[in-house]
This record gives C-alpha cells, sequence and structure tokens, in this order.
C-alpha cells in the first residue's frame, strides 16, 4: 500500500483527498502547514505528496525542494493556481505532475498512478520505451510504429527520445529546448513547436492529431503512456 502525504490548509480538500484515496487503496497521512508537512515527511516516509501551494506558512513552491531533498517520493502539485507561470516554476523545481483544482477525482488518481509507476522503475531510464505499437530505441537512436522504422531529424529524435524519458510526465518547454538544442532556449520556442507538429503527423498518421504528444498549454508536452 503506498502512503500518499495531503498537503493542504483547506479541511474540506484535505477529506475529498483523503476518501478519493482511501477509496483507491492509498494509505493517507496529512498536513495543514509547510512546517507540519516536513514533520510528516520525516515521520512517515510517504512514496508521494499532493502538495497545495497556498500555505499559511510557507509559499508551495519553495516548499518543493525540500521535500524531494533526500527523497525518492513523487510530488503532484495541486493547486487553485492556474497561472502558466505557477505550473512552470513548481515542475522546473521537481515537481512529477500538476493538477489544477477544481480536479477530477479519477484524473487525479491516474495522474498519480503514472508517478508512481515511474517511482517504482528505479531512477534508471529504460532503453527501449514502448507506447502502444511505438518503439523507441535509445541506444540505437531507432524509433518504429509495429515492424515499420519511422525516420526522424536529429532535432525531431532528440525531443521525442527527451519525452519519452519522461513517458506520462509534462515535461517543460525549457527542458525539452535545453535536451534538442542546448541553450538559447527563448529564441528555439518556435523551433520546437515545428518539430512536435511534425513529429505528430510521422507518430500518429492516421490517428488524431494529439494522440500520442499532448501540449500542456503554454508549459510544455507530455508523451502519453498507454491508458
Amino acid at each position: 500500500m503506498a502512503r500518499v502525504l495531503v498537503i493542504d490548509d483547506e479541511p474540506a480538500i484535505r477529506r475529498l483527498l483523503r476518501n478519493t484515496l482511501a477509496r483507491a487503496g492509498y494509505d493517507v497521512v496529512e498536513a495543514g502547514s509547510a512546517r507540519e508537512a516536513l514533520q510528516q515527511r520525516a515521520a512517515t516516509h510517504p512514496d508521494a505528496v499532493l502538495l497545495d501551494l497556498g500555505l499559511p506558512d510557507r509559499d508551495g513552491l519553495s516548499l518543493i525542494p525540500l521535500l524531494r531533498d533526500g527523497s525518492d517520493a513523487v510530488v503532484l502539485v495541486v493547486s487553485a493556481r492556474d497561472a502558466v507561470e505557477e505550473k512552470v516554476s513548481a515542475l522546473d523545481l521537481g515537481a512529477d505532475d500538476y493538477v489544477t483544482k477544481p480536479f477530477d477525482s479519477e484524473e487525479l488518481l491516474a495522474r498519480l498512478r503514472v508517478a508512481l509507476r515511474h517511482r517504482a522503475a528505479g531512477a534508471a531510464t529504460p532503453r527501449e520505451i514502448r507506447r502502444g505499437d511505438l518503439t523507441i530505441d535509445l541506444d540505437r537512436r531507432a524509433v518504429r510504429r509495429g515492424d515499420a522504422e519511422v525516420h526522424l531529424t536529429r532535432k525531431e529524435y532528440d525531443v521525442l527520445a527527451e519525452l519519452a524519458r519522461h513517458l506520462g510526465k509534462v515535461v517543460t518547454h525549457r527542458r525539452v529546448l535545453a535536451a534538442a538544442w542546448g541553450g538559447d532556449e527563448d529564441a528555439r520556442i518556435e523551433y520546437l513547436r515545428i518539430v512536435v507538429r511534425n513529429l505528430r503527423q510521422k507518430l500518429e498518421a492516421p490517428a488524431p492529431v494529439g494522440s500520442v504528444i499532448a501540449n500542456e498549454l503554454g508549459v510544455g508536452y507530455r508523451l502519453r503512456g498507454d491508458g
């Protein structure tokens, strides 16, 4: 049974999350402030953290590195803040995902399952990543759909490989750009959009656009995992 630490200063939200998680089979511990959250983290060693950003004694963003320090617990931000800058900051600081309030309980549970699967897989990145009939071989730098090889440019492959290493998770524009272009990230954002558009055309036909690579508006991209 995975243990989840819920950090939120609103008792009603904590109660909702506690009931939702308990029905899904999780062990739940709670905290209503940053100070209490750090105490609970040290005492209970959670497998995952659901973190609200609007805490009474500390901004939740500043808490993310502290929660990640010396721990492999996954961190999902669950916040009413919906500004793109907040989402990007949270992900760049080490959050595994970002869910905006009000949230759908089933979507939240699905995001949590994905994050925990990544944690269970360990720190090492699989050298062959599969998503349906799509196979990405990181050693050979080869991509196949079924038995047919998909021919990608160097930039297309670099972008796809970075998304594949974080299958099912949001990868910010900054991280994708750093992996594919290195520095000068701001000047390359239009190039990134073009590369993603080309990838969708090559990877998804005849499936609907967006079925493989999801756009997290203003934040980054996600290579969808199965289910």
